[in-house]
């Protein structure tokens, strides 16, 4: 079965049909009002069946369940100009880079705070947030004046030379982690999802990098080039392998990783990378430790990369991926989007 790819053109005509600046609303909650609250749900998701129960006869409760990215822009709007404090997305990860990206034209800098109620088949973020996996509205609700806040900037990934919308999401990934992500979606079609998911399409790649020929797709990697913003200046490249090919990058805001795996270093700050330019066997053996956090020095002269960068421009011959959705190759700059406020439990 052909993955579907996502184009960034589809986005732009959305943002047109709804170009209008940041509405000026008065959050609720600051008029001593009980809290209002905005859900977005994706009926569609992996475990939501409940959630529309759950919402109704909750007069402070707004529940839309949009079926098209311009849906959820609408629905933003209405929820706005009923001045929400607290925006809950019942869904997946896929769920909530739509609704933020929906939501730069309606919300600008001015974002109410915002719980994520994992019902997905990938739930990334919720796994860095902390919050149950069992998470309800009603725990969400009750959280927004007892719970946890955490704050998180999403990366904005935007056309290269243009000022079109950005798309804002939280992993970002090519090379061979697009394979990845494909052998985590048939994971989820027999019964396996959320870090399971994320282990079995982990344990297939490292094996077929061990033992296939450089022939194997998941050796190839992509053309690639990478490059720091606003310096413009080429990331490091160990020449191991062709040096304009990458086997695989990762880059993400989080600070945890689904199964605890310690993909980034320590020291990393801002928007984090992680890229091996050729998958070396010594390096691949390695795998086991690399992700329990260990990361030597002669990593880097393997070809094996945790680099920071305030922002980075990449241009690559394959599709990427956004928070679990390809999307067409080509020339992009990734930069920090918004700080936004996360409700947690």
């Amino acid at each position: 079965m052909e993955r579907t790819i996502y184009n960034f053109e589809q986005f732009d005509r959305l943002a047109d049909d709804y170009a209008h600046a940041p509405l000026e609303v008065q959050p609720s909650g600051s008029r001593g009002q009980a809290v209002r609250v905005g859900v977005i749900l994706n009926r569609r998701s992996h475990q939501n069946a409940v959630e529309t129960r759950e919402c109704e006869d909750r007069s402070n409760v707004t529940i839309a369940c949009p079926d098209t990215r311009l849906g959820i822009a609408h629905e933003l709007a209405r929820m706005a100009e009923k001045g929400i404090d607290l925006l809950v997305i019942s869904g997946g990860d896929g769920t909530v880079r739509d609704v933020l990206t929906m939501g730069q034209p309606i919300f600008g800098e001015n974002w109410p705070k915002i719980a994520v109620l994992p019902k997905g088949k990938t739930n990334a973020l919720n796994v860095d947030l902390g919050s149950p996996s069992d998470w309800t509205l009603a725990q969400a609700i009750d959280a927004y004046s007892k719970g946890r806040t955490v704050k998180r900037r999403p990366l904005a990934v935007r056309a290269a030379g243009t000022s079109n919308p950005a798309m804002l999401g939280f992993i970002f990934g090519a090379g061979s982690f697009t394979l990845g992500v494909d052998a985590g979606q048939d994971a989820h079609r027999i019964g396996f999802f959320n870090s399971i998911a994320v282990g079995v399409a982990s344990a297939w790649g490292v094996l077929q990098a061990l033992f296939g020929s450089d022939a194997n797709r998941w050796r190839r990697g992509a053309e690639m080039e990478l490059s720091y913003l606003p310096s413009g200046e080429a990331m490091p490249h160990s020449r191991h392998g062709d040096p304009a090919r990458r086997n695989v990058m990762l880059a993400s805001t989080l600070q945890t990783m689904p199964l605890d795996i310690k993909l980034f270093g320590k020291g990393q700050e801002d928007i984090r990378l992680l890229v091996l330019d050729h998958p070396r066997r010594r390096v691949m053996f390695s795998v086991p430790a690399i992700l329990a956090g260990w990361h030597p020095r002669w990593l880097s002269r393997a070809g094996l990369h945790h680099l920071s960068a305030e922002g980075f421009a990449i241009t690559l011959d394959s599709p990427f991926i956004l928070d679990g959705e390809h999307f067409e190759g080509g020339s992009y700059t990734v930069e920090l989007g918004p700080e936004l406020t996360f409700v947690a439990g």
